[in-house]
């Protein structure tokens, strides 16, 4: 039987990173998830899982070793991506000291005190240019303070299997003492469109538009936006916004089956960034959004609706998460 090997996942949220980890043949010791609903979410789809819902500060400060049962470096992964924050500067060293009071410094801990092999880090792809480049920059030192040769690139979710457009930045770690060399998938020759995704989608909660919106989204064609309806119609929808500067071309946005959908968001109507159906003027429905996001249509969601669309949306693309962590799995096996 194939060697399993052994993550332990921070901020799991709804399960897309954990979901792609486990068909590349990885085992949970623990998921860290502070949302109750998230934390259901997993419990429910994975009664076998170590889920925790609890405030990863409670326990960074633990003696990881006795808490998770595993030894200093044994871990083969630690996977997840903090939310992306400021930091102070106050030693102006840009390391794990300035971290302190974010939710990267406690990520940083488990990784210092638990030393696994590799670590996969994610975040959107603004960590590297937020604050001047600066979050980042410290953040990449941190991880080399910790004992890790580093690399990152940015990828998109659409050249791995899913009908999305949507970049993440993806740090990789391999600990200093192997010799290891972590390779970035290559991206997919076939890319799926909205028409590949939204065949016979179980129904699902979904939010509707008021009714002003909906007939304003009746008058848009797939793959159009404000501009493609009349200017007497669009003006007073848009307000202060119809003097803005650019395209504003997620302003009554309809997406279209011809083509991937945009990132999929955590509410289904943000009126600078509208998702409108291509076939129907409502928003996507949960169920929907989570087959852009390539989670499987068994994978239930706990809480309200809207909680629902956050988690969805906050969630890591299973498709690629699984290219990622299957490269991970192979220079893995080369330890073996």
């Amino acid at each position: 039987m194939e060697k399993k090997f052994k993550t332990l996942e921070l901020f799991a949220g709804a399960g897309g990173l954990a979901l792609g980890l486990e068909r590349a043949n990885f085992e949970p010791v623990a998921l860290i998830e502070i949302d109750t609903d998230a934390a259901a979410t997993l419990k429910l789809n994975r009664p076998n899982w170590n889920v925790i819902n609890e405030d990863i500060a409670n326990i960074s400060s633990l003696n990881l070793e006795i808490f998770f049962d595993i030894r200093r470096g044994e871990l083969d992964l630690l996977s997840g991506g903090a939310p992306c924050q400021s930091f102070s500067y106050a030693g102006k060293r840009l390391g794990l000291e300035d971290a302190r009071g974010t939710l990267f410094y406690h990520y940083a801990i488990f990784l210092q005190k638990l030393q696994p092999k590799i670590f996969l880090f994610e975040n959107v792809r603004g960590l590297l240019t937020h604050d001047k480049g600066r979050t980042y920059k410290t953040i990449a030192n941190v991880f080399k303070e910790c004992g890790y040769r580093i690399d990152k690139k940015i990828l998109n979710a659409w050249d791995y299997g899913n009908a999305q457009k949507r970049e993440r930045l993806i740090t990789v770690g391999v600990r200093k003492d192997l010799d290891l060399k972590i390779k970035f998938p290559l991206p997919h020759e076939y890319k799926p469109l909205l028409r590949d995704v939204l065949k016979n989608v179980p129904k699902s909660v979904g939010a509707e538009y008021s009714e002003q919106k909906r007939k304003l989204f009746e008058l848009v064609p797939p793959g159009g936006y404000w501009r493609d309806i009349p200017a007497e119609l669009a003006k007073p929808y848009m307000k202060s916004c119809w003097e803005m500067e650019g395209g504003r071309t997620g302003i009554l946005r309809r997406m279209s089956l011809e083509e991937p959908s945009l990132a999929v968001l955590t509410s289904p109507t943000q009126k600078q960034t509208e998702r409108c159906h291509p076939l129907e003027a409502r928003p996507f429905t949960v169920r929907e959004n989570a087959r852009i996001q390539s989670f499987p249509d068994d994978w239930q969601f706990c809480g309200s609706m809207y909680s629902q669309y956050r988690q969805v949306g906050n969630a890591v693309p299973v498709n690629l998460a699984f290219f990622i962590a299957d490269e991970i799995r192979k220079s893995l096996e080369v330890l073996q």
